[in-house]
């Protein structure tokens, strides 16, 4: 055993220690000898207090050197922290006992350890695999020295009605057991073959070499048995008292999890919140198993303390964001004051979602259409009033009740925009039940990712979505949409239908009674982003935050009941009967913008003689590419519209120009925001223009250098934290000064309430009280308007310089020659080279450097934004994001020019 040949590993932290134990397995009195890894010797030598003790217990069939980023961290002279990371008995190197050690063993054991170290509050354990459900025992046994609990990718219960993991179910089959984790290697090996990325083949060493040989891995086979798989297991028992006991436990407490576990799956994460509700839980997507090798786990583990720890530092949840001078602070006064008033306003005058729906059902508009679909041929398929509507969630609000529905119960909603989805979404609403949104725009992939995060308890879906969700193993009991055959109910595991529970008089429930059971703060829905600036993040929103939306969008755009919209965008088709709007989805696939046609949006309009249009730019350039299609009735509907509105992306003006056309008497607004607050500004066409003649004249401080998208929406409030020269924004004072670009902050009564399950992203999302860091970059002009600049993770630190991207991007597509064009940086931060890449009309066959004349003509045009462009790059097609097809993925073609700046093949961004 030499420490020195473990990486991460100072030889100082490694010791022995003689235990007595007291376990029944045990001769009377019998001594064992522990292995372990603790920085307290080093802490002494240099001079640094404890705020307390890390206890980490790994699990099968690793050891003490899983813990040992932990044993660093807490060596921080700002906060340090003993961290004692214990080798189970038999395993690691501790003594090989030759004995069978059950759970209640090996929590008995962990006792005795701590005994004999003579360990003393505050004590946060620390578990992984098995060794978070001793560690877990070991804390419920010692609450006079517990002050929190931190697991990561364990379980402690498992359904007796459900098999345990295919993985668990072979290591333990009679003729694979012992062969597979004692006489051979094989089960070290798989599990470390989990990791992601790879283990280096230092640290795969260190893993195995306290199992080499047969003799010395008896203890992983006897911890492999000791799974608790049925209720007659001899350690069933302790396993059901430690479940239990989290139910009580009142400490702070942490998940940290690896989603991508053939083990330890999201439904252990989710049975875990159950027990722990008020846990901070953060799910590393692409992380696996061994979440503490795939992942930095010692820094949220120990931001954490300095929030939950014996001494908390006040001033770690600023996360570096301070507000300095007298501007600065009047602003967070404000916001603070404003927040505590809108807060007092709103529970005095909290409005359900569906308010303004169970008014127009009663009163004279009852008979009126309140939902359209349309049909392929331009007719209506369905359509339901506000009677009928009203009526129909009463009808679903039963039958979901009576299916196991409840309040906090999480429903995934896999219905196309339109009466179903509707019907779902109040319904369930009304219920108190959370909806979890994650549209097919995500792709197959980023979908199934996104719901089996969410983990809900039921699905509501089309056939299509069922069928996904049996291949895939997305969670919940499903209902489906119609009725279905015996058989094919049977096939898809279908519980009831949408369908079977309209009309049913029985199930009835009376409106006043649900009304009072839901909270205003209460989650009511988990919104998925777009993906397009990595996995999709669930945000959640309580009911009051979704009210806020439907009454900023309707004070910001002066929608009220009577309105009638034409929804493209799936977020607008489901708050069009909040504001008491009649709705129409057009024949168009919601997820796939550009099979919006000229022809089905007037359709669509003159379906309801639309007052209201909402359309993603990506579709708008698809109705201006078929505007030819329309014949007078159609031209007239949309003629008829008085008000566009498109956002998701910056919408060119020379398109907006082309849409007036088309809609001559509307008044077209592009409002800015994003999944976490929509929306957050608004501009009209004529500001726009307004704002372009500014920049160009010059005659407005801070007018140019991206997309202005205009001045806050109703009860918004906007801020910016200057960049740094290193291309954060973390150490400056936030503030609304003209002409200087940072992150954008916003606050507001709409805005979020927090990132689901990503505790370490909310808390830098949040990191400034009562706001949202958006992840975007801007300024504000002299004149009060929010020009986007882009995204912070894009910004390019080149040399002297920090290059946000969009002013570069729209001078370059100012060439008449150039359809699209993106700015990234290549190379190491602070000398980044920054790189063009640019689809030309007509698109270029292959992927490559431009020709010189091209490149000199980007690089001119360029240099008029003050951007120096190192290298010039054309593709066929800019590769966008799934749901807008018109954001462009910046990151990856990021990737793909360094790969061809160093001589690789261009291949396909």
């Amino acid at each position: 055993m030499v420490a020195a040949n473990w990486p991460g590993v100072d030889p100082e932290w490694s010791r022995t220690i003689r235990v007595r134990s007291t376990s029944t397995v045990d001769a009377p009195g019998e001594v064992r000898r522990w292995h372990v890894l603790d920085n307290e010797a080093e802490l002494t030598r240099r001079g640094l207090t404890p705020a307390g003790t890390l206890l980490c217990v790994h699990g099968n069939p690793t050891w003490s050197y899983l813990w040992r980023s932990l044993l660093g961290a807490g060596m921080n002279p700002d906060h340090p922290w003993r961290v004692v990371a214990v080798d189970q008995l038999d395993m690691g190197y501790s003594e090989r006992t030759g004995t069978f050690r059950r759970l209640a063993d090996r929590i008995n054991d962990l006792g005795d350890l701590t005994d004999a170290l003579g360990l003393e509050g505050p004590v946060v354990t620390v578990g992984h695999d098995w060794g978070g459900v001793i560690s877990a025992g070991w804390a419920l046994e010692h609450p006079q020295l517990l002050r929190g609990v931190v697991l990561t990718n364990t379980a402690v219960h498992h359904p007796a009605d459900t098999p345990i993991p295919a993985a668990l179910r072979l290591a333990l089959h009679p003729a694979v057991h012992r062969w597979g984790t004692t006489t051979s290697d094989a089960f070290l090996r798989v599990t470390h073959s989990l990791a992601n990325p790879p283990l280096s083949a230092a640290v795969g060493k260190a893993f195995m070499a306290p199992y080499r040989g047969a003799g010395r891995r008896a203890g992983v086979g006897n911890f492999v048995a000791d799974i608790p798989a049925q209720p007659g297991h001899p350690s069933f028992a302790a396993l059901t008292r430690v479940a239990e006991g989290l139910r009580g436990l009142r400490v702070p407490a942490l998940m940290l999890w690896g989603p991508n576990d053939p083990i330890f799956s999201d439904r252990y994460l989710k049975d875990l919140i159950g027990r722990l509700p008020h846990a901070e839980v953060h799910r590393f997507e692409g992380a696996g198993h061994l979440v503490g090798e795939d992942r930095d786990i010692a820094t949220p583990i120990f931001d954490w303390l300095a929030v939950h720890g014996s001494r908390i530092d006040a001033g770690r949840g600023e996360a570096g964001i301070s507000v300095s001078g007298e501007a600065g602070a009047d602003l967070i006064e404000a916001t603070a004051r404003q927040s505590e008033e809108a807060a007092q306003g709103d529970a005095a005058a909290f409005r359900p979602l569906w308010d303004s729906l169970e008014e127009l059902a009663a009163g004279p508009a009852g008979e009126e259409t309140a939902v359209a679909e349309m049909a392929p041929d331009g007719s209506v398929s369905r359509s339901l009033s506000w009677q009928q509507l009203d009526r129909s969630i009463q009808d679903v609000v039963g039958g979901l009740r009576q299916a196991g529905v409840g309040r906090g119960s999480r429903v995934s909603l896999m219905v196309p925009p339109g009466a179903d989805l509707t019907i779902a979404l109040y319904a369930c609403l009304k219920l108190g039940a959370v909806v979890v949104v994650a549209d097919a725009g995500l792709g197959i992939k980023g979908m199934s990712r996104a719901v089996k995060g969410a983990t809900a308890d039921f699905l509501i879906g089309i056939d299509k979505a069922l069928a996904a969700a049996s291949v895939l193993g997305w969670p919940g009991r499903r209902i489906s949409v119609r009725d279905l055959s015996p058989v094919r109910r049977r096939l898809l595991g279908v519980q009831t239908s949408l369908a079977a529970m309209a009309g049913a008089e029985h199930h009835h429930v009376d409106i006043v009674d649900i009304v009072d059971i839901v909270d205003p703060d209460a989650p009511s829905a988990v919104l998925f982003t777009s993906g397009s600036t990595g996995p999709a993040k669930g945000v959640l929103y309580t009911h009051s935050q979704l009210a806020a939306m439907r009454n900023t969008v309707a004070a910001t755009f002066g929608i009220i009941p009577g309105a009638r919209l034409v929804a493209g965008f799936a977020p607008f088709a489901l708050l069009g009967p909040a504001l008491g709007a009649v709705s129409v989805t057009p024949a168009m696939d919601v997820t796939a913008p550009r099979t919006l046609t000229a022809r089905t949006l007037a359709e669509a309009a003159n379906a309801i003689d639309a007052t209201v249009v909402f359309a993603s730019p990506a579709a708008l350039r698809n109705v201006v590419a078929t505007g030819d299609d329309l014949n007078g009735l159609l031209l007239n509907a949309l003629g008829n519209a008085e008000l566009l509105l498109s956002a998701g992306a910056p919408v060119p003006e020379s398109l907006l120009a082309q849409v007036q056309q088309l809609m001559p008497q509307a008044s077209l607004h592009t409002p800015y925001g994003m999944t976490e607050a929509l929306p957050v500004t608004d501009i009209s066409f004529e500001e726009i223009r307004a704002a372009g003649q500014d920049a160009a004249a010059g005659t407005v401080h801070g007018a140019g250098n991206g997309v202005c998208v205009g001045r806050p929406v109703h009860g918004a409030r906007l801020a910016i934290v200057p960049l740094a020269a290193d291309g954060t924004a973390n150490g400056g004072h936030c503030g609304t000064e003209a002409g200087v670009t940072g992150e954008i902050l916003v606050s507001g009564p709409h805005v979020k309430e927090a990132y689901d399950r990503l505790w370490l992203t909310q808390r830098e999302s949040a990191a400034l009280v009562g706001w949202h860091r958006t992840g975007d970059v801007g300024h504000f002009d002299a004149a009060g308007r929010l020009w986007v600049e882009g995204r912070l993770a894009h910004v390019v630190t080149a040399p002297g310089a920090v290059v946000t991207p969009v002013g570069a991007e729209q001078s370059i597509e100012r060439l008449d020659t150039v359809h699209m064009a993106a700015i990234a940086g290549v190379g190491p931060s602070g000398t980044q080279a920054v790189v063009a890449v640019v689809q030309t009309m007509p698109p270029a066959t292959k992927a490559g450097p431009a020709a010189p004349q091209l490149a000199a003509r980007v690089r001119r045009a360029a240099s008029e934004a003050g951007v120096d462009v190192s290298a010039v790059l054309v593709v066929p097609a800019q590769p966008t994001d799934i749901r807008h097809n018109a954001k462009i993925d910046r990151t990856r073609l990021a990737r793909w020019a360094s790969r061809v700046l160093a001589g690789g093949r261009p291949g396909k961004p």
